[in-house]
């Protein structure tokens, strides 16, 4: 079987930014092993697998090695794919995920996921913590990923990863945040057990970082970026228990693959 394949840099507005995620356009859901062994050729932090559907599209998310509860760069490509190829005169995209329903809007060339807020539940800054950081933080959370924050942007993008014990904590990724020196905050996520030793541009990191920072900066719509060698630009917004995460998209390549039966 032949499908659509497309390659998206999502919160960016070049190519080459960004954070790079395959979509993958399917009529009917392939076995699973079939799907990461997909995710696994591509070798991007995600692959998205979405079946349309004009009321409620389903989708997925793999990274190499795994599927994903919740992802926001693959959601934000998916979600521009959708609405160039399929649902043109939309404004508005619902998904149905294992992360719960998910949407995303858009407005001019900005597109918007609608996601959970997931604030962190502060922990001790115990030796194990400091001496996988090589650094003690001001304050460590823990959601989905475990979130640090240091003292300054500088710090942050001089932060060199030791992948081993990053791996090693009680955490599915690691945040490391600071407040910015032109943006309300930077971040990066490194995540090594999931395949992505670090993530260029991480949604889904964000549904942690933004509750945090709209509660120590006083404020609900902030502005972001993330520090990673490509990075991007997210602008963000906490609504209750929701948050939304806007950026631009920039399709890099389409195509299309040819499957066969997995093994």
């Amino acid at each position: 079987m032949r499908y659509p394949i497309y390659q998206i840099d999502a919160f960016t507005n070049r190519v080459f930014g960004g954070n790079p995620a395959a979509v993958v356009v399917l009529n009917e859901w392939l076995d699973d092993q079939t799907l990461q062994a997909i995710a696994a050729e591509n070798n991007l932090a995600e692959t998205a697998f979405v079946i349309p559907e004009p009321k409620c599209s389903k989708l997925r998310w793999f990274t190499p090695v795994l599927e994903m509860d919740l992802c926001g760069h693959a959601t934000l490509a998916t979600a521009h794919v959708l609405f160039q190829e399929h649902y043109r005169e939309q404004t508005h995209l619902r998904f149905e995920t294992k992360g719960g329903n998910l949407s995303v809007s858009r407005t001019g060339d900005l597109l918007f996921l609608n996601f959970p807020s997931r604030p962190g539940e502060a922990v001790a800054v115990d030796d194990t913590l400091i001496e996988a950081l090589g650094t003690t933080p001001e304050s460590a959370f823990l959601a989905r990923d475990l979130m640090v924050v240091l003292e300054s942007e500088a710090q942050v993008r001089a932060f060199s990863p030791n992948y081993s014990a990053i791996q090693r904590l009680d955490a599915f990724a690691l945040i490391v945040t600071a407040r910015g020196e032109k943006v309300d905050f930077v971040s990066r996520f490194f995540a090594p057990g999931a395949g992505v030793p670090e993530d260029p541009v991480t949604g889904s990191a964000h549904c942690t970082l933004i509750p945090y920072w709209a509660n120590r900066l006083g404020k609900t719509k902030l502005m972001a970026q993330q520090l990673s060698s490509r990075g991007g630009q997210l602008i963000c917004e906490l609504q209750g228990d929701r948050v939304l995460i806007g950026g631009e998209v920039v399709e890099y390549m389409r195509g299309e693959i040819h499957v066969g039966a997995a093994g």
